[in-house]
């Protein structure tokens, strides 16, 4: 009867719990939404007022000044409603992380509560009791010394020894443990001391500590073990709920401890999201270690007589002289199918506010770069869908291709652009945006979304707000994801924007390592650090199903210096370079890419035939325009051979020119080319170069749909196929 009632009293608490948490989500949701509805509200209001008026101006200047007036008003009212959108997001996935998170504390400590009251009946107390005698024979027949203990045993004599109980605990146990630990030490020259103390904390059940490594046999272990569990099932509903307490009530009059090996560690100190620890010396680099606290770290440090770790969380709740728990596992995030068109955190923790993520594996932020032999050529080709990477600059499926240049000159721009451009392609696309601002990552979020290309994205975000652990490890994370779709066979994409901000945060924590500095105050295995993540990116062989990681790494420059030492480290990892100059973006050039200083080193195998015939004398052709523009600066005269080239030099540059969000298809951009560079615009003012581009090809996908298929899928760019296009183009152009 007493057991009955104590599950019916713990049925009741639920229920009241539930439904008083209700009416709490009510009231908080209610405040909160109300607030973001009315900023909202705000800003649609900004894009309804009425345009001002404006003073008097002459008729030349009136309409400029005007245009200049309603692209400002534009302008900041984009802004505003970017900046609402982004803080609307980010209060709802607070709200809604907070109510899950405190939805599983307030149910577990009501399951906890109750399992105290089931445990003190005199009935299951000595039930709990009588096992005594069975755990520790258990515990007896697992103990060893592990490397650690034989380390701390050739500078100390003696090896503590802690049994804990939740009860006072039988002397033939006690005389039990102090044997069989005397034995184990003396055969390795130790000698033991043992300690014997009483935690009612423990519930029941008892754990014995050898140096840093505990056995542990207690309903408290087997109540932490269930909560892990419970963290990650979704709290969503009444169903689930009740899964739970059935599954928790059946533990609980079932209980049979079970033994759980780890190991403890004591923090020596913390400050600036780095903590120093001692014990736990059998730890691994990249370990993953628990604070008592509930936060975690990582470790990053490894020396003779302590561990450094990086903190993930909040480090103000870790205190000096708490413990310190070995999980067992290397840092790892979820991977799957599931993280696609969601935004998660470098943990892979959605913050997107759309609920739970239904992860079903893990993968180690750390992995091995596939090897010489598991690796293919290149040869296959990515498309941009920007007419001047696509053919200057081309890159192929597991290539590393750096895109580099000043700040503000378009390189996250190239990048969401190749992204909008795999659609359709069978291309899965992971963005890390590392250290930028939350507004500018809200706003790429919604482009892509208008381009229905966040249905094969997943967005990585750490704005320069999170800490300089969780900015260390994003671009390992998202490469983890990435992998997990290459191993299965597919194409990815993933773009690291960008990784000067990453070697500040890596350069952050090794100053607070106490790491020695090297050039610019970077550690000197800053090139390893990058090297070995670039090196994931490949195309594997056949045998191995033939996925590919295609990286495009961002670097930015100060001034144009590619000499620096991160983007000179970063340039001599990858496959090639594409560097955006800012005179360019100055003179009007989108996007901005300096022919003579970008290369592709391995994306010219991939590139298909007819593109790159096209444009094999491109390059040249735009060396020679950019050189005789230059000279014709000292206002010389000319012949009509060097008119004629920069006529023809300039065309090329506006045909290369390129708006945002406006890709093109591979074919329809080698028609293009080859109608400006054989001559058959010559006639066309620049001006009208962009009216004449989306003419052409309008023509050629309606009027000459079969030879626009015959340039897609053509396996060479033979003369039979040249007279053609040259016939239509020539036709066009006299139309035109």
């Amino acid at each position: 009867m007493q057991i009955q009632y104590v599950i019916i009293n713990f049925i009741i608490l639920l229920v009241i719990l539930v439904l008083a948490g209700r009416k709490t989500v009510k009231r908080i949701f209610g405040g909160r939404l109300e607030k973001i509805n009315k900023e909202l509200d705000e800003a649609e209001e900004i894009e309804r007022l009425e345009m001002p008026v404006f003073e008097s101006v002459s008729e030349e200047s009136s309409e400029d000044v005007l245009d200049e007036e309603i692209l400002k008003i534009k302008t900041q009212t984009e802004e505003k409603i970017a900046s609402i959108n982004a803080f609307g997001e980010r209060e709802y996935s607070e709200i809604h992380r907070q109510m899950i998170e405190d939805a599983r504390k307030e149910l577990f400590s009501v399951m906890k509560e109750n399992v105290i009251k089931l445990f003190s009946y005199e009935k299951y107390a000595n039930e709990i009791k009588s096992l005594d005698s069975q755990v520790i024979d258990t515990i007896l027949s697992e103990i060893c010394l592990t490397p650690g203990d034989m380390a701390y045993l050739k500078h100390h004599d003696v090896l503590y020894v802690t049994l804990t109980s939740a009860f006072p605990l039988e002397k033939e146990i006690v005389e039990k443990v102090d044997k069989a630990t005397t034995e184990l030490l003396e055969s390795v020259g130790g000698k033991t001391s043992l300690w014997v103390l009483e935690d009612s904390s423990l519930i029941g059940g008892l754990k014995l500590r050898i140096g840093d490594t505990v056995y542990d046999g207690t309903v408290s272990e087997e109540l932490y073990h269930f909560e892990k569990n419970m963290n990650h099932e979704p709290i969503m509903d009444d169903d689930t709920v009740g899964l739970l307490i059935q599954e928790f009530t059946q533990k609980a009059e079932e209980f049979r401890p079970q033994i759980h090996k780890y190991q403890l560690g004591r923090v020596m100190t913390v400050s600036d999201g780095i903590c120093w620890m001692d014990g736990l010396a059998d730890i691994m680099y990249g370990e993953v270690v628990e604070f008592e606290c509930g936060e975690t770290g990582m470790v990053l440090d490894i020396q003779q007589n302590r561990i450094g770790c990086v903190i993930f969380g909040e480090f103000s709740n870790i205190e000096s002289g708490s413990r310190v728990r070995r999980v067992g596992t290397i840092a790892s995030v979820p991977v799957g199918e599931c993280l696609l068109g969601r935004v998660v955190d470098a943990l892979g923790n959605p913050i997107d506010a759309m609920g739970y993520l239904p992860y079903k594996s893990t993968r180690p932020i750390e992995y091995k770069a596939p090897s010489i032999l598991d690796r293919s050529p290149v040869n296959s080709p990515l498309h941009t869908g920007i007419k001047a990477i696509d053919a200057l600059v081309p890159i192929g499926k597991g290539q590393r291709e750096l895109i580099i240049g000043d700040r503000q000159t378009g390189k996250t721009a190239i990048a969401v652009d190749t992204i909008i451009n795999q659609k359709g392609k069978n291309t899965i696309c992971i963005y890390v945006a590392i250290g930028q601002k939350e507004t500018l990552v809200a706003e790429i979020k919604e482009k892509l979304q208008s381009k229905g290309a966040m249905e094969y994205t997943t967005i990585i975000a750490v704005p320069a707000s999170s800490s300089a652990a969780l900015q260390y490890i994003a671009p390992f994370s998202g490469s983890a994801m990435a992998e997990h779709f290459m191993y299965e066979g597919k194409d990815v994409l993933i773009v690291y924007d960008d990784l000067s901000k990453h070697a500040v945060a890596y350069r952050e924590l090794s100053l607070l390592l106490h790491r020695p500095s090297g050039r610019e105050a970077y550690p000197g295995d800053i090139f390893y650090l990058h090297s070995r993540l670039l090196e994931r990116a490949a195309h594997l062989s056949d045998e191995l199903g033939g996925g590919s990681i295609t990286a495009l790494p961002i670097v930015e420059t100060l001034a144009g210096d590619i000499s620096a030492y991160i983007p000179t480290n970063v340039i001599s990892i990858t496959d090639g370079q594409i560097f955006l100059d800012a005179e360019l973006f100055n003179e009007g050039q989108r996007p901005a890419v300096n022919v003579g200083l970008s290369v592709s080193r391995v994306g010219g195998a991939a590139q298909k035939p007819v593109m790159k015939k096209i444009s094999a004398s491109l390059r040249t052709r735009l060396a020679q325009y950019r050189e005789l523009a230059e000279f014709m600066q000292f206002g010389s005269d000319i012949d009509d051979a060097t008119k004629a080239t920069l006529a023809s030099g300039r065309l090329l540059t506006e045909a290369l020119k390129q708006n945002r969000y406006n890709t093109v298809p591979d074919y329809l951009q080698a028609i293009l080319i080859f109608a400006v560079s054989t001559g058959y615009a010559d006639k066309i003012i620049p001006e009208n170069m962009e009216d004449f581009e989306k003419k052409l090809y309008k023509y050629f996908t309606e009027e000459k749909a079969e030879l626009t298929d015959k340039v897609k899928t053509a396996e060479k760019f033979d003369n039979e196929l040249k007279n053609e296009l040259s016939e239509a183009i020539g036709e066009f152009a006299e139309r035109f």
